[in-house]
């Protein structure tokens, strides 16, 4: 029984890939006199992956699509990383091939010579010397690099994302030169085609990812307050994982990766069709994909989901919205349903220059929509905002590292609604919201003048202390944030 016989038995039996080659070529490379056709794959030095014709299909389907991707090669099910012709599926393999042309590009045709897809470099680049001949290489990272015969990168598959983030793979997040990278969903599972959820920075702040349902804000990240993110340590992979931002050339992007190279080429980030970014490592005893973090897990970590001035608080066994100090729900009786998109008034209004203080909550993921202001201390940050009644929070930051944009300082000003904030169990930063200082639930941890950097107008000498049950657990952070 031959191989396709075999991949259409499984197919029958359960929802995993049915990949079509018939066997597969050791060589990591496509020559100019090489095509690759349907029967044929190539595969990275290492082993690790394979690129060639497939098709997800599931034994449902009346028809089958086919495609030119990359997965990872021992992993069963479930291993596509990049794919070609995501709108432009073949029906039969056997009629088509990928090959280099004279003008150096990657082209997918069909028998027929109708294009499927093709590399876009230029006419100009691609008629130099240095843009001749050459060759396209499956790396061992999962790049598929098309070179010049002088060696020059000419076009990568990492420049080109699909749905999946590979360790050491850079995703770009500004716009400056060249267009933003996002990861695009698959339709579902057994289509490839674009779907509704993408992965990226916000358009004109590459300080926050989104997730996207189509146009629509989906699932917002917390704000970076550092270049370089370094998450827990995994006891199932004996490691950590880190997200970074880096400058290249005009543009800034993000990546991830691991401490241990031993277990970072099964490890990725995709963004699933179901609208979750997940952060997945394959489990070879259990023989599946196993999540190490996806998001959003809860309603309440939706994008908006509490209604402005409301909060999602993390830190509870049930997961759900509150009010933030100083605020009560716009309608009780929704709230106690559950429903929360109207969110919180204040219960006192503002009387600006005459005794509003500042509220530290700690632990916070700091609202949407906020004001960016560069090159400022912490006296400074405090100053922009207290100086303007129309200031509702401000939040700050001292990047640590090299400098991306030419500041290491991180100065955030909100001027209106407080929109998607959430409070997070162990990790946030400090959010000081506007609040008015007669309602008795800001307080003060002015003891002396040495101690206080910062001294609401309301908190007298003798340091009155009014605690509300948040202000409660945030106290000690409170001062520590008064210290620093």
């Amino acid at each position: 029984m031959d191989s396709l016989c075999i991949h259409t038995i499984i197919s029958l039996v359960c929802w995993s890939f049915c990949l079509l080659p018939f066997f597969a070529s050791s060589d990591s490379r496509l020559l100019p006199s090489k095509p690759l056709s349907g029967g044929t794959t190539i595969i990275s030095d290492d082993g690790t992956f394979a690129l060639g014709f497939f098709s997800p299909s599931s034994s449902s389907s009346s028809t089958k699509h086919h495609y030119i991707g990359i997965w990872y090669k021992n992993i069963p099910k479930d291993n596509v990383v990049w794919v070609a012709n995501r709108a432009m599926p073949i029906a039969d393999p056997s009629s088509a091939t990928l090959a280099l042309t004279r003008g150096s590009n990657l082209a997918l045709s069909d028998t027929n010579g109708h294009l499927l897809w093709m590399t876009n470099i230029s006419t100009t680049s691609s008629s130099s010397p240095e843009a001749t001949g050459g060759e396209a290489t499956l790396e061992n990272s999962g790049n598929f690099i098309l070179r010049s015969s002088q060696g020059i990168i000419l076009w990568q598959s990492f420049d080109y994302p699909t749905d999946t983030l590979l360790p050491g793979m850079n995703l770009r997040i500004t716009h400056k030169t060249h267009a933003l990278q996002r990861l695009i969903s698959w339709r579902n599972p057994q289509d490839p085609s674009p779907g509704n959820f993408s992965y990226g920075a916000e358009p004109d702040e590459f300080l926050q990812r989104f997730i996207w349902n189509g146009s629509r804000p989906y699932r917002r990240s917390p704000v970076w307050n550092n270049y370089l993110v370094v998450g827990q340590y995994i006891e199932s992979i004996k490691s950590t994982l880190y997200f970074t931002l880096q400058r290249i050339d005009d543009e800034v992007y993000i990546s991830f990766g691991l401490p241990v190279p031993t277990v970072s080429s099964s490890v990725l980030v995709k963004m699933d069709y179901s609208g979750k970014v997940r952060i997945m490592i394959w489990n070879s005893n259990m023989s599946k994909w196993t999540d190490l973090q996806s998001e959003p897990n809860q309603e309440c970590n939706k994008f908006g989901y509490c209604g402005p001035f409301g909060y999602c608080d993390n830190t509870q066994p049930i997961v759900t919205c509150k009010c933030l100090d100083g605020f009560e729900p716009n309608n009780k009786q929704d709230w106690t349903t559950r429903r929360f998109s109207q969110g919180c008034h204040r219960m006192e209004a503002l009387r600006c220059g005459q005794g509003d203080g500042f509220l530290n909550l700690s632990t916070m993921k700091v609202p949407d929509k906020f004001l960016y202001v560069k090159n400022r201390s912490f006296n400074e940050c405090i100053a922009e905002c207290t100086s303007n009644c129309s200031c509702t929070a401000y939040a700050y930051a001292n990047m640590s590292t090299k400098a991306i944009n030419g500041d290491e300082t991180r100065c955030l000003l909100w001027m209106g609604d407080l929109i998607d904030t959430e409070k997070l169990s162990g990790e946030g930063e400090n959010l000081y919201i506007r609040v008015n200082g007669l309602i008795g639930i800001v307080y003060c941890l002015c003891f002396s003048a040495s101690l206080c950097r910062y001294t609401p107008p309301f908190c007298g000498s003798s340091g009155v202390l009014i605690i509300s049950p948040l202000v409660l657990s945030t106290m000690s952070e409170y001062k520590q944030g008064l210290e620093n």
